[in-house]
């Protein structure tokens, strides 16, 4: 009988996965410390708002690793997976709206601010139950996971592979994204969701409430690379590698490829709604712009750029590119996007691997030339 222990065991294997599992670890525990028990003046003072970007990369990071786990092991290229981070992030919303009550600017202990404001008269049948942080949690995992079910039910079925699967994801999220922009819809319109004032009676605005989030980003993060780990090393695992090198192949010997797929893609929104949950409250907003398909498209950026099919590579082409947005957003904001595109296109041509593959290469090198050096200087 398989335990517990041995699996966990079996995961941390890898040399690679134990650094990053220990480098995330010290930064979920060290950056709160440095920010609550440190002093301002310190140089080793980690700010709040330090605190809330890095809090922001790590739902990010989660973002990426759903998308490599498609990607990078199944070959399914979606650039619509902003949807399902969209959707988790409205549940998470719509919940945190409920809990303002008369603490708004219109003081209605039932209806949110926006809905005072277009004339609503009573809350629309899709909000009732959002005043429980557990039914909220429920559709963080239900709304991303149905959505991603019934998609792929019709796409894997049909056998739509390829260019055309990407289009058509993209289409989804496009749809999406106009669909939330309309006020009759009743999710805020343009403006969205915000004004948040507290998660579980915690302020959001306080210290203590903001660390928390960030320790909680940083170990669901740790928590689905272990399940991403799990899936990838396993028979499944072996299954979707067949799938992504050899689909027609893997379905003459015997295999439910459409089966197969639909599961790992759930899993996969499942794992991005989550993410857009933990986002949330750590930015205090939530509007249609999350669906717009140049975010999933970023989302590809990030893990083509860290290393598609290594989990942790798309984990660092994250934190790399959006670090590297923030600086150059502010620094060059007419260049950025300009910016963007070419480190895509330099690491589409001579990086195909990405950073993780650029290492893996760069290391046996300067080992070899290392040993060289050693043997000259013997002579």
């Amino acid at each position: 009988m398989t335990t517990t222990k041995p699996v966990l065991l079996k995961l941390l294997e890898d040399p690679a996965s134990r650094r990053f599992l220990a480098v995330l670890t010290a930064l979920a525990l060290i950056v709160p410390c440095l920010n609550l028990l440190v002093p301002e003046g310190s140089v080793f003072h980690v700010s709040t708002y330090t605190l809330t970007l890095l809090g922001k990369y790590l739902c990010y990071a989660l973002l990426a690793l759903s998308v490599d786990l498609i990607w990078g092991y199944c070959g399914i290229l979606s650039l619509g997976h902003g949807a399902f981070f969209a959707l988790g992030g409205y549940a998470m919303g719509m919940y945190l709206m409920r809990q303002i009550g008369e603490r708004g600017v219109y003081g209605d202990p039932i209806l949110p601010d926006f809905m005072v404001f277009l004339n609503w008269q009573e809350l629309p049948w899709f909000w009732l139950g959002f005043d429980q942080f557990w039914f909220a949690m429920v559709m963080v995992i239900l709304a991303p996971g149905i959505l991603a079910f019934v998609f792929g039910w019709l796409a894997f079925r049909s056998r739509v592979t390829g260019v055309y699967l990407s289009i058509i994801t993209q289409a989804l999220t496009f749809a999406l994204m106009l669909a939330f922009f309309r006020n009759e819809m009743g999710f805020g319109g343009n403006n969205g969701l915000t004004d948040f004032k507290d998660l579980l009676g915690f302020d959001l605005q306080s210290d203590a409430t903001r660390n928390s989030l960030f320790f909680i980003s940083a170990l669901a993060l740790g928590l689905a690379y272990l399940l991403c780990q799990w899936l990838t090393r396993s028979k499944f695992g072996r299954v979707l590698v067949a799938v992504r090198d050899a689909e027609s192949r893997t379905r003459f010997m015997g295999y439910r490829v459409e089966y197969y797929k639909l599961f790992v893609f759930v899993v996969s929104a499942v794992l991005a709604g989550i993410a857009g949950a933990l986002y949330v409250p750590q930015v205090g907003i939530i509007n249609p712009g999350e669906f717009s398909p140049i975010n999933s498209i970023e989302i590809i950026v990030w893990v083509a750029i860290g290393g598609r099919g290594t989990l942790y590579g798309a984990v660092i082409g994250a934190f790399i590119v959006n670090y590297a947005k923030t600086y150059f957003t502010a620094a060059f904001p007419d260049l950025w996007l300009f910016l963007l595109g070419g480190l895509f296109v330099v690491s589409t041509l001579y990086l195909p691997k990405g950073i993780i593959g650029l290492s893996r290469r760069l290391v046996p090198a300067l080992s070899g030339t290392g040993k060289q050096a050693v043997k000259e200087a013997g002579q």
